[in-house]
């Protein structure tokens, strides 16, 4: 697990592509505290930081094959890496090294980009090849690795992370278009990242430059929904023999290795299968919180207690996550305003204190159907059938529920409903998960997006119901931009690798090809996982339901965050910055403060975008 970047340019003289390419990864030693390099050859120079994890004695980057044609850098772990190690030396292939990385360097040399068909795990890689002067680049299927990239004026540039790419392309700008899909989904939704000329490469594609130009193509989807299994039984027992077998995968490392363990039910299944395992006891982190309703500590303590883990927690006070807020903040490579990112930021300090690996939960809820917006959905498709009294009705009884700044806010819940109710199909999803409603920008943003862009976004049109097209949006959207973005930045932020056993190629294919319909009889939620797993759970813990690993935002907000929060939106500072109309964020900052309407989704995300913004000097 490390960070990658590197550089081409034909006619630049290669001590500078040398000096470039050092630049680039030093911004990124924070994802690889224990090691660099950097190589140049022709018109390329590669750059590497190395999290050692796997092979510390021999796995230096960048690589080189024994031909001196190929040089590779590699952002990852290659969990089949043994099996096509002795796959690749009976095709007649020599290793000098331990690592996964030379089998990705010796199956490209052999197979060319096929080579993508037999790697199982996460990365993101580019291979140099310096006799047919081609670079050629790949992200792994879900989009569990970043890899961003710039294509201009005869230059090519590619990191891990956006400040790492600023140190090639200094000129980026704002992208306007960006701020706007962003202050809607709550981050920049790929291909685009914030900057003008800097795209992402996205999960599961490819990219070869060749002669000045790239070429961005797919290897890998998703399989859609097929049909429901005749045998429920033996479906949930293909399950747990891919989850287990995915767990085992995962468990290879030369460095110690633990667990994040909320409480809920995805991790607590992987910590228990962790358990099961031959070795040393597992250990187990979590973070709490003083605010009762937010606390998931005692159902990590049960889950814990439950599968025999060595487990830690730290509780978080209102004081000290408000005081992390700006820091973690401005420490993304692009704004994220997901709540969870500074209790995920201090959980992953945490568990650093111990081990190196820690394995997480991700990815069940999106292919299992954990997300209560799964079955509003259902229900506000039902419901639009009866026009517009049943939206007069919606709106009356929105007027009679209080606003909260608890975990749920009824009137802020039924208010998103009301609006799912009232879009179109492709539309609901998306209206659930806002901050800003996107007509909400032409009063907030002083250069509102045009009507040729679309700053919300849709579900994509697909076979099966609407929960299965739901699911496959979460899976292939969500999941990469907002979740997987905030676990690598938030773990590589302080040199932990995260592994999630639900992610497997193996179990997410399985997964995918089931309907929703029987992952979720009548849209309950997770029904098909927690009857084939519910066995690596306590009672407690089956129970209960989906818990989102949040912050407290709304009343901190209003209090601890108070005073940041005022200082970001003073009319000054916005008139000098020229973004927002500082009329509209003064009524927001009152509606939130009085308490007449929960603005936590707005004014956080507006807050996460400002100190974003401050820490570019915008």
């Amino acid at each position: 697990m490390c960070g990658i970047a590197g550089i081409v340019q034909p006619g630049r003289d290669p001590g500078e592509l040398r000096e470039t390419a050092a630049r680039m990864a030093a911004l990124l030693a924070h994802r690889g505290p224990d090691g660099s390099g950097v190589l140049a050859d022709g018109p390329a120079a590669l750059a590497h930081r190395r999290l050692t994890v796997i092979d510390p004695a021999t796995g230096a980057q960048p690589m080189t094959d024994p031909t001196g044609r190929y040089h590779v850098v590699f952002n990852g772990e290659i969990y089949n890496y043994r099996e096509l190690r002795e796959r690749l030396r009976a095709e007649g292939l020599a290793f000098a090294t331990a690592s996964d990385t030379e089998v990705i360097l010796n199956a490209y040399a052999r197979h060319g980009s096929a080579c993508l068909d037999l790697l199982d795990g996460m990365f993101a890689f580019a291979v140099w090849d310096g006799r047919e002067k081609t670079l050629f680049a790949a992200r792994d299927r879900l989009g569990k690795k970043p890899f961003y990239y710039h294509h201009g004026g005869g230059l090519f540039a590619f990191a891990s992370e956006l400040e790492a790419l600023r140190a090639a392309v200094p000129g980026l700008s704002l992208d306007s278009a960006s701020v706007a899909a962003f202050l809607c989904r709550k981050c920049v939704p790929c291909p685009a990242t914030i900057y003008a000329g800097a795209a992402k490469l996205p999960p599961g594609c490819c990219l070869t430059w060749r002669a000045g130009e790239p070429r961005v193509r797919p290897y890998w989807t998703p399989p859609e929904p097929g049909e429901a299994p005749a045998d429920p039984e033996a479906a949930g027992e293909r399950l747990r023999e891919l989850l287990g077998a995915a767990v085992r995968k995962r468990l290879v490392s030369d460095v110690p290795l633990g667990a994040f363990l909320s409480g809920g039910l995805d991790s607590t299944v992987v910590a228990a299968l962790m358990a099961r395992e031959p070795g040393e006891r597992v250990r187990t982190f979590s973070v709490g919180f003083e605010e009762p309703s937010y606390d998931e500590t005692p159902f990590a303590l049960a889950a814990a207690d439950f599968a025999g883990t060595r487990h830690s927690v730290r509780v978080l006070d209102a004081a000290s996550c408000a005081g992390m807020v700006r820091e973690v903040a401005a420490g993304f490579d692009e704004p994220l305003a997901d709540p969870s990112i500074v209790p995920t930021s201090m959980l992953s300090a945490f568990a650093r204190e111990e081990v190196t690996v820690a394995l997480s939960g991700d990815g069940a809820d999106e292919l299992f159907g954990g997300y209560e917006h799964l079955p509003a959905c259902v229900w506000a498709g039902r419901l639009a059938l009866g026009g517009a009294p049943v939206l007069a009705a919606l709106r009356g009884l929105e007027a009679l529920l209080p606003v909260s700044r608890g975990y749920v806010s009824p009137r802020h819940v039924l208010d998103r409903f009301r609006q799912a109710v009232a879009a179109p199909e492709e539309r609901r999803l998306p209206r659930l998960l806002m901050a800003f409603a996107p007509e909400a920008l032409e009063h907030v943003l002083l250069q509102p997006p045009g009507p040729d862009h679309d700053p919300l976004g849709a579900v994509e049109p697909g076979p099966g119901s609407t929960l299965d097209r739901a699911l496959r949006h979460y899976l292939t959207r969500y999941l990469p931009d907002s979740i997987l973005t905030k676990v690598d930045r938030c773990s590589m932020r302080h040199g932990l690798e995260v592994r999630s056993p639900f992610l497997d190629t193996a179990v997410v294919e399985f997964a995918a090809r089931l309907p929703a319909s029987f992952k979720m009889p009548g849209a309950r939620r997770k029904r098909f996982m927690k009857q084939a797993l519910g066995r690596w759970m306590p009672p407690v813990v089956r129970r209960r339901g989906k818990r989102g690993f949040l912050m407290p935002v709304a009343g901190w907000l209003a209090g601890s965050l108070g005073d940041l929060l005022r200082g970001q939106a003073s009319p000054e500072r916005l008139r000098r910055q020229g973004l927002f109309r500082p009329e509209a964020l003064e009524r927001l900052l009152r509606e939130h403060e009085s308490g007449s309407v929960d603005r936590r989704e707005e004014l956080w995300t507006f807050l996460v975008l400002q100190l974003w913004l401050e820490s570019r000097g915008f």
